[in-house]
Parts: structure tokens; sequence; C-alpha cells
């Protein structure tokens, strides 16, 4: 007997499919209702598929090598997972001052922590591992 086509399966084959290396809820909120959906995602989360940055916001994952477990795929690392959902989200951000000024070459020290300068209202946490996107205003 053959096996149907699940949910979970329509969304890694979407997700395979894209270029793209993070991922928001409603990008799939045509496959199905908002709790199958979410439900999908935790299943891809638990298999290695996903790495859950947030609320609603997915990165793509692959396994390591050493010690395989899944991390995040991306080729700019956290910082440029965050900054590309922040874009998918549509909120207005610019690097942080102490980056700006290391870009610039007025400052030789390196920003260590990830950080964006936001405007406007924006709560939500992202979060990887240990690292907490920081949020300046």
């Amino acid at each position: 007997m053959a096996r149907r086509n699940t949910l979970q399966d329509r969304l890694a084959q979407r997700i395979a499919s894209s270029q793209d290396d993070v991922f928001l809820t409603r990008e799939f909120r045509d496959l199905g209702g908002e709790d199958q959906v979410l439900r999908a995602l935790r299943g891809l989360v638990r298999s290695g598929a996903l790495i859950r940055l947030g609320y609603g916001v997915y990165g793509r994952a692959v396994r390591s090598r050493l010690s395989g477990e899944p991390i995040l795929f991306n080729p700019d690392g956290f910082l440029g997972a965050t900054r590309r959902a922040l874009d998918k989200l549509g909120v207005d951000w610019e690097p942080t001052e102490a980056e700006q000024a290391y870009n610039q070459g007025r400052s030789t020290q390196v920003p260590v922590n990830p950080a964006v300068k936001v405007r406007g209202r924006f709560v939500r946490r992202f979060t990887y591992q240990d690292t907490e996107l920081r949020l300046e205003r």
C-alpha cells in the first residue's frame, strides 16, 4: 500500500525546493490549517530538518558531521538568519552603532554578540542554542 503524502512531507518538499534558509509559518498557510502546519513544523524540528529560531520563524538545518546534531544552515550564521527573518516580517532594522563603527574602520573592536537596531515596536525574541539576538532602539 502506497504511503499518503502527509502535510509534513509536503512541507519538507517545499522547504527542500526553496532557495531560502529562513521560513515563516505564514508561508505555509496554503497547505493546511494553522494548527496542522504548526504540528507538522514541530515534527520537522524533531526530525532535524528545521530549527526554531523564534515565534513563527524557522531556519533550515543540516546535520553536523562532528556531533550528528542539527545545526543552523545559513552562510551568514545566526545573525544573517535573523536579519532575513526581520526582512520577511517587515521590520525596519539597521546595523548597530558598534557594527557600523567597525565596518567603517572607526573601531578595531569586533562586535561579538548578535544585535540589530530596530525602529518601531518589535518585541519578538530570536534564539539559537545559547545565543539570543539583542534588539537596540
